[in-house]
């Protein structure tokens, strides 16, 4: 009996970077169609996968110009057990696309998800100055308003444009080159290892007994003393209280080695919770 091919649930509708991000997972693990589960919300996709909906999903982590992406976070530390098997750090390139037939001087309005229509103000400003913006729920619904409106332009990836059969007028209109979304393959907690990999990165999630004076300095002595160099630290609120926090963590070591271990045991000892998020390969 054929084995079916596992689910991954990612933030849609169909051509969103999510969606790019879920199908460059699938190619590393050999799959070339995969079948694939539309959500509404990151919220929703985190749901899917604790419920086993899908074998796997997909989350923005963090953008290398807006930071990271809070709904995620919050998913992780509050609400859900899934945990992180692998990364994926996908280059953000926008395009003004438009309907097969238009031009640009045809375009009376301009739609993009917000984060889209910020990094590309300066495009905007140049070359099509005076239209009117519309803010749309992701990249890839201004792609499907611009394919089925000629004075409407949308602001997405090229493989949004393709999905919904919009023209790619102008490539990279972002103001800032280098933007870059990290992207979480995520499973329930439990999931075996899908990657190999000879380094490694660790996510954390820290909360904390008591707040005093003091704490977060004791938390990176652990890692200091274990020689671990952290790549991230975030405070979050823990929706408890006013001014009552918590930490994400992230540094690039394997959660299985001794020294690693010895600073999660000293940790668990003077903190409420030492929340695995995951541990897995990186390039």
């Amino acid at each position: 009996m054929p084995v079916s091919a596992p689910v991954f649930a990612y933030l849609g509708p169909a051509g969103t970077y999510t969606h790019e991000a879920a199908r460059a997972f699938a190619a590393r693990l050999g799959i070339d169609e995969p079948a694939l589960l539309e959500c509404a919300s990151f919220d929703e996709v985190f749901d899917a996968v604790d419920r086993g909906k899908c074998e796997f999903g997909v989350v923005a982590k963090e953008n290398s110009l807006e930071g990271s992406v809070t709904a995620t976070l919050d998913n992780f530390a509050f609400k859900s057990q899934a945990s992180i098997l692998g990364e994926h750090v996908l280059d953000i390139h926008h395009c003004l696309v438009l309907h097969p037939d238009a031009k640009l001087e045809d375009v009376t309005c301009v739609a993009s998800h917000a984060q889209g229509l910020a990094q590309c103000r300066r495009f905007l400003a140049e070359r099509l100055p005076g239209r009117a913006t519309v803010t749309t729920s992701s990249t890839a619904e201004s792609a499907r308003m611009a394919a089925e409106d000629v004075h409407v332009a949308g602001i997405a990836n090229a493989f949004a444009a393709e999905l919904h059969g919009a023209h790619v007028a102008v490539r990279d209109i972002e103001d800032h080159f280098g933007n870059q979304t990290s992207f979480a393959l995520i499973g329930r907690q439990g999931h075996p290892p899908v990657f190999r990999g000879d380094r490694y990165k660790t996510s954390l999630a820290l909360f904390l007994q008591v707040d005093r004076a003091g704490t977060l300095n004791m938390i990176l002595s652990e890692f200091a003393y274990a020689g671990i160099n952290l790549s991230m630290i975030q405070s979050r609120p823990t929706k408890q209280a006013l001014g009552d926090y918590m930490f994400f963590i992230e540094f690039k070591e394997d959660a299985n080695t001794l020294p690693v271990q010895t600073a999660l045991n000293c940790l668990r000892l003077k903190l409420r919770e030492v929340k695995v998020l995951g541990s897995y390969p990186v390039d």
